[in-house]
């Protein structure tokens, strides 16, 4: 109590997040809410940090391998959509709508992380296993991590939904952006932990990690859950809720809802594509070390924690989240041009510059993007348009990650090859070449957004199917 009144008196202006706190939602329960969002971060640096180097380099997988494993919990991103919309009308003897799908998520990833260690030891190719072992782990190890996929998107779904519920419209702002620290902290301390505690690899040590991990998540999230519904009473369906079917077409039929969903898609390609080249080009253009490859994931991760506090600031002095988003967009065009020019150069600090920026800009337009996505919730249902936004951002990131990987072999290969004359003949072209379609990718997600954002001065009935949320009282200030 001490420590809180202490924090109470510093003010908003020395806590960004103060302002999210209100008599609905007290700082526990905001922080405990929080605590969903860091258990996602953690099975995420578990699954594309740690382990993506441990099944390459320990235990000796084809990379192939190891990628269609990572593409699982991606190609299930489109049902968040559906998970949304069902915890929107969901009936529960209890009086609760949003809890079971955060319960039950957890115990999908619960599963997941029981199986996983098992598949992991059958994949060994060092182990002299045979070859039905082999493909018993191929097996258990693409159960592991489509069951760990589908409990965190929805665990996110739902959790995203639940803050929308207890939040107030002009809050919610500041819940998101707290919410998106959460998640940022738990992926940073859980990458951090991971890696520590696999220094001296070894089987029975990876079984150890990955089942604690598995108690931790259960731990967190059922703390994360007690008590943010109010249960003791039935529940009752919405008169209106409509089947998804018919919610989706009424979702998707003003155009608002298509632009926004389309830049979002756009915008998360561009700012995703880069998530598996920015080290390696580090690496192998620019020749850092691996100590300095891995600092730029950390300047990429601090931009972004950065550009949630701005963003939790911004929007709660009436901005419009659609222009935070667009400018989000500018901002990356801006750091990819620092990248390419950091090569030829050949000024390391030019791309560390560069990767702060990218996770500044990025941050903003997910922020951004998520908050006008909320906002559709006065028509359509939080869990729904929160579903809508994670299931295209999900999905796009996922494909421009793959697609992006594939154009730098196929465009490094040829230009060493000569193809492309004396001039560009390095491995570098693949890598410019994806950060000029990321470019591409920004300046079509900004061309979405510009209809979308609010005039200076604009009247709030200017645009009839923009949701009363983006009146004149959120217009920037």
């Amino acid at each position: 109590m001490r420590i809180g009144h202490a924090l109470a008196r510093l003010g908003p202006e020395w806590l960004p997040f103060a302002d999210a706190v209100s008599e609905q939602l007290p700082l526990g329960k905001l922080l405990r809410l929080g605590l969903f969002q860091v258990t996602v971060g953690m099975t995420l640096a578990l699954l594309a940090g740690t382990l993506n180097r441990v099944m390459i380099v320990e235990l000796s997988m084809a990379a192939t391998l190891v990628a269609a494993f990572l593409a699982l919990p991606m190609l299930l991103a489109p049902l968040r959509a559906i998970l949304g919309h069902a915890s929107d009308g969901h009936v529960s003897a209890l009086g609760w709508r949003r809890v079971p799908y955060l319960w039950f998520g957890t115990l999908l990833q619960f599963a997941g992380f029981a199986v996983l260690p098992f598949a992991l030891l059958l994949l060994d190719q060092g182990a002299g296993l045979s070859q039905a072992q082999h493909m018993a782990g191929i097996a258990g190890g693409g159960l592991a991590f489509v069951l760990l996929g589908l409990g965190a998107h929805t665990v996110q779904t739902a959790g995203l939904a639940l803050a929308t519920d207890l939040s107030a419209p002009e809050q919610r702002p500041r819940v998101v952006s707290l919410l998106y620290v959460t998640f940022l902290l738990g992926l940073l301390v859980g990458s951090l932990v991971f890696s520590w505690l696999l220094r001296d690899f070894n089987e029975i040590r990876l079984i150890q990690i990955i089942q604690g991990a598995a108690v931790v998540t259960v731990v967190l999230n059922g703390i994360a859950l007690w008590k943010q519904e109010v249960g003791g009473r039935p529940r009752e369906a919405p008169a209106e809720h409509a089947g998804f079917r018919t919610a989706w077409r009424r979702l998707m039929r003003t155009r608002r809802t298509a632009r926004l969903l389309v830049a979002v898609g756009m915008g998360s390609a561009g700012f995703a594509m880069q998530d598996v080249l920015l080290e390696p080009y580090g690496g192998q253009i620019m020749g850092l070390s691996v100590g300095a490859t891995s600092l730029l994931t950390a300047l990429t991760a601090l931009g972004a924690l950065v550009a949630f506090a701005v963003a939790a600031r911004v929007l709660t002095r009436s901005g419009d989240p659609n222009r935070l988003a667009a400018w989000g967009a500018v901002v990356g065009v801006f750091a990819f041009a620092l990248v390419v020019l950091a090569a030829p150069i050949r000024s390391a600090a030019l791309l560390r510059l560069g990767s702060v920026f990218i996770g500044f800009g990025g941050g903003l337009f997910s922020v951004g993007t998520l908050i006008s996505c909320m906002n559709l919730e006065t028509s359509f249902g939080s869990g729904l348009a929160v579903g809508a936004w994670g299931a295209v951002q999900a999905t796009s990131a996922g494909a421009a990650v793959a697609i992006g990987g594939l154009l730098r072999d196929l465009v490094s290969t040829a230009a060493v090859r000569g193809s492309f004359g004396p001039g560009l003949v390095g491995p570098e072209a693949g890598y410019i070449f994806v950060y000029h379609l990321e470019i591409l990718a920004l300046f079509i997600a900004m061309a979405a957004l510009g209809p979308l954002v609010v005039p200076r001065g604009a009247s709030a009935t200017s645009e009839p199917d923009r949701p009363p949320i983006f009146g004149l009282a959120q217009l920037p200030g």
